[in-house]
């Protein structure tokens, strides 16, 4: 922590003062009242909780390890309190950063375009070095017969399908995209039933179990769910994977340097930049965080657009 060595440094500063005071013209209480102005202004910067929060793309325990160790990782890191807070939906996300309960957020591609254009002035600081070309999956139950294919599986169209979240960028607005493009319509016109499951895990879940014959999913859930051993591949298998496009990032509001100092989102990007432990880094999974900026995902603005998720206007 780099709250107390802070308040030593303030200590130091005065009594150094008081050895000169006679010097300065001045006097010892007005220059020693600007020191305690200034220790009192990074005692209160340094006890003011720093809070994040996390699109609900998984299972809600494993998220919880996952940021609860990066929560911890910040704090040593940054000098202040941060404290990480789940929340039940991607909307409840972007509600939570509107309205200030959190300050930083790890958004999929949708959600955080659709937070930065609630909150001006916020930004993308830093995503996966793998979220610069992310892809979805198709995914289909052995019973609907539908084969894996280089090309669009055309053969999807009348089956039963579920994407992930409504606000899901890699479960719900990519695959969406596609679907109007090969196949011409909108996904209730073109399937039997279409559902959301809420998540990639509960997505994989099931068509795994038949309960849908195809899906869509974030690849990296996929591939760490099969390398964990947690897919039955005779009963479920990918079909078709999406072109690449810019995914998850972390999200700042812009009023940041107002409570916890002038430089204080530079060291917060600094601080998710230089995240190299290997176990933390495997648990989103990325193999680095490099630097991101708003203009990265304007792609998925367009897109957003086209399909009718985001107003052209707002």
């Amino acid at each position: 922590m780099r709250i107390q060595p802070v308040r030593n440094l303030v200590t130091l500063t005065l009594l150094f003062i008081i050895s000169i005071s006679s010097a300065s013209p001045f006097g010892i209480s007005t220059v020693a009242a600007v020191v305690s102005a200034s220790a009192a202004d990074a005692d209160a910067a340094s006890a003011k909780t720093f809070v994040f929060t996390a699109i609900p793309d998984q299972d809600e325990a494993n998220l919880q390890e996952r940021f609860n160790k990066v929560a911890d990782y910040l704090q040593g890191q940054l000098g202040v309190e941060v404290r990480y807070i789940p929340v039940k939906s991607y909307a409840a996300a972007v509600t939570a950063f509107r309205n200030n309960q959190v300050q930083l957020a790890w958004f999929g591609g949708l959600s955080g375009v659709q937070a930065r254009r609630l909150v001006p002035g916020s930004q993308a600081i830093a995503q996966g070095y793998e979220d610069q070309f992310f892809s979805s999956y198709f995914i289909a139950h052995h019973s609907s017969g539908v084969e894996t294919s280089a090309s669009f599986p055309q053969a999807m169209a009348a089956k039963t399908f579920t994407f992930g979240s409504k606000g899901s960028t890699s479960g719900r607005l990519m695959p969406e995209y596609y679907i109007r493009q090969y196949l011409g319509d909108t996904p209730d016109k073109l399937f039997s039933k279409v559902g959301y499951s809420g998540d990639h895990s509960r997505t994989i879940s099931l068509v795994q179990s038949g309960a849908y014959q195809i899906g869509a999913v974030n690849y990296k859930v996929w591939d760490s769910q099969l390398a964990a051993g947690k897919i039955d591949t005779s009963k479920v298998k990918v079909i078709w994977q999406t072109p690449t496009y810019p995914d998850y990032q972390w999200t700042v509001r812009g009023d940041v340097n107002e409570s916890w100092g002038a430089d204080f989102q530079a060291r917060l990007s600094r601080a998710l930049l230089d995240m190299d432990d290997a176990d933390l880094l495997a648990s989103f999974p990325r193999s680095a965080f490099v630097s991101a900026t708003n203009t990265l995902y304007q792609p998925i603005v367009d897109t957003a657009i086209a399909i009718g998720l985001i107003d052209a206007d707002q």
